[in-house]
């Protein structure tokens, strides 16, 4: 499946950071929030996640929401993974990019095959 990461789309000095994956029929728009200063160490408090179609259309969950927010062991696997994207080996090419992007976006797409029915 062919997919297009798109990190780190944000304000300057915004405390919340938005990704998105983008699919061939499907993106997914990723939302972080931060504490704490943006240019010290700033620390990951919530994530959520939303799919849309490519048109901007929102799907709705199996439960009928819209969201989904990253909780428990889920969330720590997450940081982990942001924290390898956001990286200084990984900005300068020092470790396998493109194994890094990919076991993010996998970890979001069981995610997402999770919590949503996808015809």
């Amino acid at each position: 499946m062919n997919y297009k990461l798109e990190l780190n789309t944000q304000e300057p000095n915004s405390k919340i950071v938005f990704n998105t994956i983008k699919f061939d029929s499907f993106k997914i728009n990723i939302v972080e929030r931060y504490i704490g200063s943006m240019k010290a160490r700033p620390t990951l408090c919530e994530v959520l996640f939303k799919v849309r179609t490519l048109d901007d259309v929102l799907i709705n969950r199996r439960d009928g929401n819209i969201r989904v927010k990253i909780k428990g062991d889920d969330f720590e696997t997450y940081q982990k993974l942001s924290r390898d994207l956001n990286s200084y080996e990984y900005k300068n090419r020092l470790i396998n990019r493109k194994e890094v992007e990919e076991n993010y976006v996998h970890f979001i797409l069981s995610l997402v095959i999770t919590n949503y029915q996808l015809n």
